[in-house]
Parts: structure tokens; C-alpha cells; sequence
């Protein structure tokens, strides 16, 4: 019976499914004595904070050979009122100034959803 109760919380806590619009490209470079830390707030803190905001991060790349930044990483939402409402709240801010702490080289776009790998040069 506990396993029937797990399944049906399960089933109120689907993935939302959206139809991506707009996606919002984060890149920087992670500071090296922060890695831990960096790791933490973002899977801890901001991701769950994003989508509560109707943000879905969708992909994450590191830079392995080259003149570009280490981490990039992409977001998307069905309407560029939901990222706009989102970098305008207060709780972004917070966010942002927290994730500020932990990169440098940071750079943020919002462009039209294209699928497949998206880079955009600050």
C-alpha cells in the first residue's frame, strides 16, 4: 500500500511538458576555488528557482579546447514574457548577484528557440 501511495504523489508531480519559444544562453567561466560551492547553489538553488518560474534549463556544455567560456548553459520558456517577467523579479536578481559570486567572464541572451546547439558570442 506505501508503494501505491508513492506512485499516486508521483503522478501529482509530473514534468510539465511546454513547447519551447525562447531560450535563455548563460555562459561564463567558473572560478577554480569555487567548484563545490558553484555546483551546489546552482543545482540546489537556482535551477528549482527557475522552473518554479516557468524557466526549464534544457542543456548544460563545458568548453573543453578553445578561447570561449567553460560553461554554457541553456534555459527555455514558451513566451518571452515568462523570461522577461523572470529577469525582472527581485528573486532573479538575488539569483544572479549570487551566481556573480561564483563566475566571472558572465554573459546572458535571450534569443528565439532554434533546435539543436545555439551559441551566441557576447
Amino acid at each position: 500500500m506505501g508503494m501505491y501511495e508513492s506512485e499516486d504523489q508521483n503522478q501529482d508531480q509530473e514534468s510539465e511538458i511546454i513547447i519551447p519559444r525562447y531560450k535563455m544562453i548563460m555562459s561564463y567561466d567558473v572560478l577554480p576555488h569555487n567548484h563545490d560551492t558553484y555546483y551546489q547553489f546552482v543545482l540546489g538553488e537556482l535551477v528549482p528557482a527557475m522552473q518554479e518560474m516557468g524557466i526549464y534549463m534544457t542543456e548544460v556544455w563545458h568548453t573543453a579546447y578553445g578561447n570561449y567560456p567553460i560553461r554554457m548553459t541553456g534555459f527555455v520558456a514558451e513566451d518571452y514574457e515568462s523570461i522577461q517577467s523572470m529577469l525582472d523579479s527581485d528573486r532573479w536578481q538575488d539569483l544572479e548577484d549570487r551566481l556573480l559570486s561564483y563566475v566571472r567572464n558572465y554573459s546572458c541572451k535571450v534569443v528565439e528557440y532554434r533546435q539543436g546547439f545555439q551559441f551566441v558570442r557576447s
